[in-house]
């Protein structure tokens, strides 16, 4: 690659005026892709978003009010794997400006109010420990005190293997509180991008009373390279994409992004009226 591509492109087509579409190689123009919320116009193909992008993609213009924002992980386990993990954490929390790997807050969508809340991928892949298992349950009870639907979208790892069975006990404490909510009843809207694995597909992720997921994003515990290698077979084309997912029942609708808010607004007002 000459320097006049290096400079249009960046290193690895991320941080130039251009980008190259993982789907099809195809170069965009950077500003073109963000006004088609960084789907690719070529292919189709949806790039990731932060966890702030995710929520104002949905919300109303400036009514989205972040709650629990100071809540923060710890280190209970004095876990070193290459580095502390306090290191890990510091480092997200540089490169994200966030304090942890979910955003929860207070929104509307169409005017009808609901409490919202996304992961970030960017945060140690999304991975849920303590604090995303707290801060997704307290999110879950202000929905159900206040009687409001529950939106929540889900990029992820799976749990975070820095907090060990802390982590995991996550998976059972947000679920109980979904238990909880359905009680209410309110209703709750799961959308998963790419991806949405392991802990977090095994607990709050697919547990939605509509289950949206975005085009060819990988839904599913287990990821398809580690099946094959247990199972020892060949898996069929498109194993956990969520176009595969949806064939099988695992979920109610694939919807492209550009298409989402309107599919939630929709789907709120078939509950809401």
């Amino acid at each position: 690659m000459g320097w006049f591509s290096k400079r249009l492109l960046g290193k690895k087509g991320k941080t130039g005026l251009w980008q190259k579409c993982d789907g099809c190689d195809v170069p965009i123009f950077r500003k073109d892709l963000e006004s088609n919320l960084n789907v690719c116009p070529t292919c189709g193909h949806h790039f990731k978003m932060n966890a702030r992008e995710r929520i104002d993609l949905l919300v109303d213009r400036k009514s989205f009010t972040e709650i629990d924002e100071s809540v923060m992980s710890c280190d209970p386990l004095n876990f070193f794997d290459k580095k502390p993990y306090p290191e890990r954490l510091n480092a997200s929390i540089e490169k994200t400006g966030c304090n942890s790997a979910v955003l929860t807050g207070m929104a509307r969508i169409d005017k009808m109010p609901v409490a919202i809340g996304a992961l970030n991928f960017a945060f140690m892949g999304g991975s849920m420990g303590s604090v995303v298992g707290e801060k997704v349950t307290r999110l879950i009870e202000r929905a159900a005190a206040d009687k409001i639907p529950l939106i929540i979208t889900s990029m992820s790892g799976g749990a975070r293997m820095q907090e060990g069975i802390l982590s995991l006990m996550q998976m059972a404490k947000t679920s109980a509180a979904l238990g909880r909510l359905r009680e209410v009843p309110a209703p709750y809207l799961s959308i998963m991008a790419h991806p949405t694995t392991a802990g977090v597909a095994a607990s709050f992720a697919m547990l939605g009373d509509v289950n949206i997921a975005e085009p060819k994003a990988l839904v599913g515990f287990a990821g398809p390279r580690v099946i094959e290698q247990t199972i020892r077979q060949t898996l069929p084309p498109g194993f956990q994409k969520s176009e595969f997912v949806l064939e099988h029942g695992f979920l109610d609708i694939v919807v492209d992004r550009r298409q989402l808010r309107d599919t939630v607004i929709k789907v709120l007002r078939f509950f809401v009226e």
